[in-house]
């Protein structure tokens, strides 16, 4: 099995998009997208963008590399009557059967960045996407200490493996000049990007920060793979020190917990 197929099927990652969903809806509505809009949302779970998306009247069709989130998108479709929202299995190095210039906006919030093959991500962006329209991206920033996510993606790194010969590391989406290298390889100038830093957050008011970390433990494919590599050499009462650490230094929720997360909002006009 393709090992990023493999990575996100390996948890219910729809047990961490629920702790996104206002945010999700928040990015979107800051999008400015109105019908009749055609979108695609790539790498997009279980519809944290996609939904809100749909919602406003756009038509919506997302991308998944992980057929268990496919299947969750397709219900949550259909239970909210959302006959313009369509979820469908693929790669975003290789968007097969996407024709070129299908889209007015490409979105992709931390989906395509995983994905490993950057250059080939950047021209199928391009590529489905019409001329005129946008590509958005959002994507974490490495090693970034006002980031939840990249902290906690940062220490599950220190207790796998060593990643394989030729591996390219997603996090180097959240940094400006391999965002401006990869977007010149497939034909754009860097006069038509633009990046800022911007805040996603996750939350649940009815969690301690040891629950909130204990879900990443259980649905997280990264940290599910930190933990496994953990348990292997005596270390999971380490890793879980650290993270837990990690999620009460960042938790601004009283009570529960309210962790924000800065990351690049990378904006490509065609």
């Amino acid at each position: 099995m393709n090992p990023n197929k493999a990575l996100w099927e390996k948890g219910d990652f729809t047990a961490i998009a629920a702790l996104m969903r206002p945010s999700g809806e928040n990015l979107v509505k800051s999008l400015g997208v109105k019908p009749p809009a055609r979108v695609l949302d790539l790498g997009c779970g279980d519809g944290t963008t996609a939904v809100p998306l749909a919602q406003l009247g756009a038509e919506v069709v997302g991308i998944d590399i992980a057929q268990n989130l496919v299947a969750a998108g397709n219900q949550r479709a259909a239970a909210l009557g959302l006959a313009k929202l369509k979820f469908q299995e693929g790669d975003a190095c290789q968007l097969t059967g996407v024709a070129d210039k299908s889209f007015d906006l490409t979105l992709t919030v931390f989906g395509a960045m995983f994905a490993p093959k950057p250059l080939d991500v950047a021209k199928e962006l391009v590529r489905v996407t019409k001329p005129g329209g946008r590509i958005v991206m959002g994507n974490w920033i490495p090693s970034d200490p006002t980031s939840f996510v990249s902290q906690v993606l940062k220490i599950s790194s220190a207790f796998t493996p060593a990643p394989p010969e030729g591996f390219i590391s997603p996090m180097l989406w959240g940094v400006e000049s391999h965002i401006l290298e990869r977007f010149a390889a497939a034909g754009v100038a860097k006069e038509q990007v633009t990046m800022v830093r911007d805040t996603f957050h996750f939350g649940l008011p009815s969690v301690s920060p040891e629950q909130f970390i204990e879900l990443f433990r259980k649905f997280y494919g990264p940290t599910m793979n930190a933990f496994e590599a953990a348990g292997k050499n005596g270390r999971t009462e380490e890793l879980q020190r650290l993270l837990v650490d990690e999620a009460k230094a960042h938790n601004k929720g009283t009570p529960g917990t309210h962790i924000s997360a800065t990351f690049m909002r990378v904006t490509v006009q065609l």
